[in-house]
C-alpha cells in the first residue's frame, strides 16, 4: 500500500481517539477526526460519506455509551456496517480496529460485544487489522466509580492486567495503520511493561487523588465474568508489544494530586 495521505479516526474525540488524532498530526498525516462532535455519527451513518472523501485509512476507536452487552453489540455492529459500506464507496484501503486482550476468552459483557465487533469487521470488504490492548490507565477511575457503594467503599473486580496508557495504544494503532509489512486480517497485542492487580492500582489512584474511599476486591455485579478476570486471560501473549509508561509513572505525570 502506498504511503497514506489522509487518515480518518472514528471516535476521534474519545479516550483513545483524541490521542490517535494527536499522534497522526505530530507525524505529519492529514487527519479527519470523526465523532458526533464533528458532525459524524457512525451508528446512523450521518456525515460519513462526506468525512471519508479522499481517505486512505480508517482507525476505528469509536466506543458506545454503555457497557451493557446488547447495547454495546448493537453499537459495534451498526458502526461496522456503516464504516465498511461508506469506506467502500470512498475507496478506503484499510481499517484498523482497537480491541481488548482476552476478548475471545471472556463469556459476556462488553468483551463479548468487542468480539462481535472484530468478527463483523473481518467479514467486510475492506481489509482489517486488529490491535488488542490491555486495560487503560485512564479506565481505573471509572471502574472504581462503577463499584462504589456509598461514599466510603468501592469494590473493583479481581483482575490481573498489564495496564497501558491510552497514548501508548494510540501510538500502536498509528504504527499498525502505517506499517506496509503488517498483515491484513491479523490480530496483534499491546500492553504495559508489567503485570498489576487492579485493586492495588485503584488504591494508588484514590490515594494520589485524595479520595478517602476504601477500595476492596470483590464482586461488583457489573460484569458476569468474575473468575476469568483473575486468571491470565487479560494478560498479553509472548508476542505482544510492551511499552510504558508504568501506572506509577503515568499517575505522577498525568493525574493532579
Amino acid at each position: 500500500m502506498e504511503t497514506p495521505k489522509k487518515i480518518a479516526v472514528a471516535g476521534g474525540t474519545g479516550r483513545v481517539g483524541h490521542h490517535v488524532v494527536n499522534v497522526l498530526t505530530e507525524r505529519g498525516y492529514e487527519v479527519v477526526p470523526m465523532s458526533r462532535a464533528t458532525g459524524v455519527d457512525v451508528v446512523t451513518g450521518q456525515g460519513l460519506d462526506e468525512a471519508l472523501k479522499g481517505v486512505d485509512i480508517v482507525i476505528d476507536a469509536a466506543t458506545g455509551p454503555s457497557p451493557d452487552e446488547k447495547e454495546a453489540t448493537d453499537f459495534f455492529l451498526a458502526s461496522t456496517r456503516n464504516l465498511q459500506e461508506a469506506g467502500t464507496r470512498a475507496g478506503v484501503k484499510l481499517i484498523v480496529v482497537v480491541s481488548i486482550i482476552g476478548t475471545d476468552a471472556v463469556r459476556g459483557g462488553y468483551n463479548a460485544a468487542k468480539l462481535a465487533h472484530e468478527k463483523a469487521m473481518l467479514e467486510g470488504p475492506i481489509p482489517v487489522r486488529i490491535l488488542r490492548a490491555a486495560q487503560f490507565h485512564e479506565f481505573v477511575g471509572e471502574l472504581v466509580n462503577w463499584g462504589r457503594q456509598g461514599e466510603d467503599v468501592a469494590f473493583v473486580p479481581k483482575m490481573r492486567t498489564q495496564i497501558v496508557a491510552a497514548r501508548t495504544v494510540a501510538e500502536g494503532l498509528v504504527d499498525l495503520a502505517t506499517d506496509d509489512s503488517a498483515v491484513n486480517g491479523a490480530t496483534t497485542e499491546i500492553a504495559g511493561p508489567r503485570e498489576e492487580r487492579l485493586v492495588d492500582i485503584a488504591r494508588k489512584l484514590m490515594a494520589h487523588s485524595g479520595d478517602p474511599v476504601q477500595v476492596l476486591e470483590g464482586d461488583t455485579g457489573v460484569d458476569p465474568d468474575g473468575d476469568p478476570w483473575d486468571s491470565s486471560v487479560l494478560l498479553p501473549g509472548p508476542d505482544a508489544k510492551l511499552a510504558g509508561p508504568t501506572f506509577d509513572e503515568w499517575l505522577a505525570a498525568e493525574v493532579p494530586a
